[in-house]
């Protein structure tokens, strides 16, 4: 992708710096993310999208992550629907069992970390999908319709769902209550922990990226790195 003249300008003012390369990174549902080396030394990362995208949404994301817990994650930069400007964290060694014990500690702090309800101030994304975040008093209820009944809908709606699978979903919502049992506090979550979203660095985490959050159940964050395989025994 060649990067446009009135982008550059914007990383240029964000970073208060000139660009000088831009490395593709890996990554990114809904931009296209880059290394950006500075004439005067260092580099930022850019997220390069569309308008009406979504990377302002990411931006507000990791703000709340970096103002609200100690869960390490990018400095914002510069942030609009089209155009994310971030710190660079340098983190590309692979998980080892110390790694996955810090990364246990970081987590936890931030389960620790609740609200009333279930949800979010607003709606936000998880990849290129809206999430929406309606309070809603118990997690049963919140995982049901706003979860597993919406992305089913979702997907429905997309072609990528057959309808036999769709009312199977339906009857299984139906009779959520009888195995999910409430949360006792509503937690906040980094809402999207698969292995592309945990930067290491020696036996660190380096920090943490692309975050979908919300405030659910704890237990739903172990449920997604079971589902990737983020982690192992350490954890």
């Amino acid at each position: 992708m060649v990067v446009k003249a009135s982008i550059i300008q914007r990383i240029s003012a964000a970073a208060d710096d000139l660009p000088t390369k831009f490395s593709p990174l890996e990554g990114g549902c809904i931009g296209d993310v880059f290394r950006v080396d500075l004439k005067h030394g260092g580099a930022i990362v850019a997220k390069v999208g569309e308008l009406g995208g979504g990377l302002a949404i990411e931006g507000m994301m990791l703000d709340y992550l970096a103002r609200n817990s100690r869960l390490p994650v990018p400095q914002v930069l510069y942030a609009m629907d089209d155009l994310l400007v971030m710190s660079h964290i340098d983190g590309g060694d692979a998980l080892n069992p110390q790694s996955q014990r810090h990364a246990a500690e970081l987590l936890a702090n931030l389960h620790g970390l609740t609200a009333d309800q279930f949800g979010f101030p607003m709606d936000t994304l998880i990849g290129g999908l809206v999430q929406p975040n309606l309070w809603t008093d118990h997690w049963c209820e919140f995982f049901r319709d706003q979860r597993l009944l919406y992305m089913a809908r979702q997907a429905l709606d997309a072609g990528r769902l057959p309808r036999r699978l769709m009312r199977r979903i339906e009857s299984l919502a139906e009779k959520l209550e009888t195995g999910i049992d409430d949360a006792a506090q509503p937690s906040l979550l980094h809402g999207d922990l698969w292995t592309g979203n945990v930067l290491c660095k020696g036996n660190q985490i380096a920090g943490f990226v692309d975050p979908a959050v919300y405030y659910g159940d704890a237990e739903i964050e172990l449920a997604f790195s079971t589902l990737f395989g983020t982690f192992g025994e350490p954890f």
